[in-house]
């Protein structure tokens, strides 16, 4: 017996659809989404989540509840907007602090730190290895006093911090706990996250260190230091965002992400932790792209996949530790170098699908950011925007706007389906740290993103005023440029440092952290003790270095 509607449907196509199509066909024969999933025409509630097929409690449920797809909260932004937290540093510590100082003027409500390359990759500023890049792309943090003069005049018990840091973040850490100390605030009152999260860093961005096992170590490390003495931080932001940024799909986004969550929290669990010791604080970092419903399909997707992973594959029995949290950054990889001032449209969809997609915390990338570091006009348009959703368009007023949407329920569940079959692809070869050894996950990751550029060149992907809508134009905005001299001065100061310090005290406390990574020690209250001592960042690493190796990846995959 054919369904009513269904048979309602077959009518509708049969006359009204096909007339219409007689007088003005289809821009395409085909849609999709960037995964994959054909887009239909017209989404009825056979197939979504508001049919018999798939009971509402069981897949979407109330906010606040599991499987949270509605969202972590019960009232989200009806009782506080998303923390609006504008990803900043370049240069020296000063400079980087002014930026600070004038993104909290403006309104933002936490801060989220970018290190340069010679940081993230725990180099000083005076190794040869550092050369030409210092301050470049980040603030250059050296020691104690640099992580001081950052956050100057910035009370730390008032401000969230998120600090983008993943394979000396154990160190970056203890500098911004040293320098909490310092303002007379306790550890136990710091509020932020440290990335420290190394497998994508392994599979998309590169800014590796030290091998899978020894960085599982130090990222297990942190965890048990936090649970008993930094309770209000996250200690991992899982991120999916540079996957995405590498030219992942959407699905691939979220399922090599738990993947790489997964493989956390089992390597906590096999360090001795307790799965509710220490899931509750861990977090999320995800992309926002242009496909503007597929974007909120995968973040509730995500949630309600986190919620069963957490408590059905681990039998976490804290809610907390089955709740997903996260923070977004829109898609700095969709930026156009092109006609810049688009990319304030651009920036605004994929912050509105954030936002309806229920995120906790949210960087909107500046116009310019194809062309150089964002200047400070940039950035204020850039949490304008964010502000502007919160406070004028009505999109806050109510839990999950689009729920019950045909469409946005039916791509969920398929989103969700499509990031199950990775993750059991992966679990299949051994997880995710044997999956990134063999690379599998930066294959894939390969594939999407040629066949991605494949359609861009053959201009079956439209990207506006870069193979379509163009004009001739010369470099139409001014562009911050980071001054060269600001090397020099870190240098002078690091040499300043080593003379004035107790070098016997800092080269005792090496030798310590030198014997507990040889050992099972803890090593995050040695390197507290050490950074006030004034070891730098560089040395600690490079004791490190001495003990664990580098990491190598494949010369091929």
């Amino acid at each position: 017996m054919i369904d009513p509607l269904e048979e309602a449907k077959q009518a509708w196509e049969q006359t009204t659809l096909a007339a219409s199509l007689k007088k003005a066909p289809e821009r395409a024969a085909h849609f999709e989404t960037s995964s994959g999933i054909e887009v239909e025409r017209l989404y009825t509630p056979d197939g979504s989540v508001s049919s018999d097929k798939a009971p509402y409690q069981s897949q979407l449920g109330f906010p606040g509840e599991f499987p949270f797809t509605r969202g972590v909260q019960p009232t989200m932004y009806r009782s506080r907007l998303w923390t609006m937290r504008q990803y900043a540093g370049y240069a020296t510590a000063e400079e980087s602090n002014a930026r600070y100082r004038f993104l909290l003027d403006q309104g933002q409500s936490g801060l989220s730190v970018a290190f340069d390359l010679p940081t993230q990759i725990g180099y000083d500023a005076d190794d040869p290895m550092a050369l030409g890049e210092v301050g470049k792309v980040g603030v250059s943090i050296c020691s104690i006093h640099d992580m001081a003069r950052l956050f100057e005049g910035i009370p730390l018990d008032k401000v969230s911090t998120s600090m983008t840091i993943n394979a000396p973040a154990a160190i970056l850490l203890a500098l911004y706990i040293a320098v909490g100390k310092r303002q007379g605030v306790a550890p136990s009152q710091l509020r932020g996250t440290v990335q420290n999260d190394i497998l994508k860093e392994y599979i998309a961005r590169g800014t590796y260190i030290f091998p899978p096992a020894a960085s599982m170590r130090l990222i297990t490390d942190i965890f048990r230091y936090c649970k008993t003495e930094v309770p209000r931080w996250n200690t991992i932001s899982i991120s999916g965002y540079h996957i995405r940024e590498a030219g992942s799909t959407a699905v691939q986004e979220i399922a090599f992400t738990l993947a790489n969550g997964i493989a956390y929290v089992q390597a906590a669990i096999d360090a001795g932790l307790d799965v509710d010791d220490f899931a509750p604080q861990l977090s999320f970092f995800f992309n926002a792209h242009n496909q503007f419903f597929e974007e909120v399909a995968k973040f509730r997707a995500a949630r309600r996949l986190w919620a069963h992973i957490m408590r059905e594959r681990f039998k976490a029995k804290n809610e907390e530790s089955w709740r997903l949290r996260f923070h977004t950054q829109t898609g700095g990889s969709t930026l156009t170098a092109q006609q810049p001032g688009n990319n304030v449209a651009r920036v605004t969809v994929q912050a509105l699908a954030a936002v309806l997609g229920g995120t906790q915390s949210l960087h909107t990338n500046s116009m310019d950011e194809a062309l150089a570091l964002p200047t400070e006009s940039a950035v204020q348009i850039a949490l304008r925007t964010q502000q502007i959703l919160g406070f004028e368009s009505g999109v806050a007023d109510t839990v999950d706007p689009l729920a019950g949407s045909y469409f946005v329920e039916a791509l969920t569940d398929q989103v969700e389906a499509k990031a199950q079959e990775y993750i059991a692809q992966i679990d299949a070869l051994g997880g995710a740290q044997r999956a990134v050894e063999i690379g599998y996950i930066q294959q894939e990751i390969q594939d999407a993103a040629y066949t991605f550029q494949q359609a861009v060149d053959k201009g079956e992907k439209v990207i506006v005023g870069v193979n379509k809508f163009t004009v001739d134009e010369e470099l139409p905005i001014e562009t911050l440029r980071v001054d060269p001299v600001i090397e020099q001065h870190q240098v002078e100061r690091l040499a300043e440092l080593r003379r004035a310090r107790d070098n016997g005290k800092v080269g005792e406390i090496l030798t310590r952290i030198e014997q507990g990574a040889r050992g099972n020690d803890s090593l995050m209250p040695l390197f507290i003790e050490a950074v006030e001592c004034e070891a730098t960042l560089g040395e600690i690493c490079g004791v490190l270095r001495g003990v664990f190796g580098e990491y190598r990846p494949r010369v091929s995959i």
